[in-house]
């Protein structure tokens, strides 16, 4: 299954109407089994599948390290992938007594969640990190586009990438859900054993709590977005001890949490715009 596919369209223009070919990004239902039980379904695009499944059961807590996963298969059908996966002692146990407990099914993108309790649950602090100058994080923004190869296919996907504090590109995943994104680009880092506390995340999407709460269990203290933050994921980012910046373009962005972590180098802004 690819990540895209070329489709006919009827484009309808002031001048008149042409038949077209457009690239779309392919999107699938994507199962997660843990011990042969059903845990979670997401509507994704069907690429880094590892990555995600590592990426997703780090983000939902249901593991602390890839090791804990001790057999994954990914199975296509007719419907959809199923991403198998065998769990490690003591983690089996535990889900095992979690789905034991659970109060029934959910129906929104919060994944084996129980309660309201548990959907708002803090997320963890992050390291302190290194500071970031803003010509690393300006520099991180140009390097964004060119690295997002279906994106430019397409037009229709997310990012999310990881830079070095300097700005350096180490790793992105598209996807064409936000959140999908992220937990992918988490199962990358931890399966390439690079520590995300000795970089930068930077999404294409906007802010909302769900994606602080993942930029804080992959441990990144910096989170950057294209777009605006909710109040919510403000208070999160603050409470998790998490540096973000949002509404970022090319000529600056906006500091609302930690900003202690940027260094206050507006010639850097200046010199890059220029």
């Amino acid at each position: 299954m690819g990540s895209s596919l070329r489709v006919p369209s009827l484009a309808w223009r002031r001048h008149g109407v042409q038949t077209l070919e457009r690239a779309v990004p392919e999107e699938t239902a994507v199962a997660f089994t843990y011990d042969g039980g059903s845990y979670a379904v997401m509507m994704a695009t069907p690429a880094d599948l590892e990555d995600f499944a590592v990426g997703f059961s780090l983000d939902e807590g249901v593991i602390a390290s890839p090791d804990e996963i001790n057999r994954l298969e990914i199975i296509e059908g007719e419907l959809g992938v199923e991403l198998r996966m065998w769990l490690a002692e003591p983690r089996s146990s535990e889900l095992s007594a979690r789905r034991r407990h659970m109060a029934g099914p959910t129906g929104c993108g919060l994944c084996g969640i129980e309660s309201l309790a548990e959907a708002m649950r803090p997320a963890p602090r992050v390291a302190e990190g290194a500071a970031v100058s803003p010509a690393a994080i300006l520099h991180a923004l140009d390097a964004l586009a060119p690295a997002q190869a279906l994106n430019r296919e397409t037009r229709a996907v997310h990012a999310a990438a990881f830079f070095r504090p300097d700005g350096e590109f180490v790793v992105l995943r598209e996807d064409a859900g936000r959140h999908n994104a992220l937990d992918k680009l988490a199962g990358a880092l931890a399966r390439a054993g690079i520590r995300a506390a000795e970089g930068f995340v930077v999404v294409t999407s906007r802010v909302s709590v769900e994606m602080v709460q993942k930029t804080a269990a992959i441990g990144a203290p910096l989170l950057v977005a294209v777009s605006a933050p909710t109040a919510l994921a403000i208070r999160t980012a603050e409470e998790a001890g998490i540096t973000l910046a949002a509404v970022a373009r090319d000529d600056g962005f906006e500091v609302f949490t930690h900003a202690g972590r940027i260094r206050r180098e507006v010639s850097d802004v200046r010199d890059h715009v220029a």
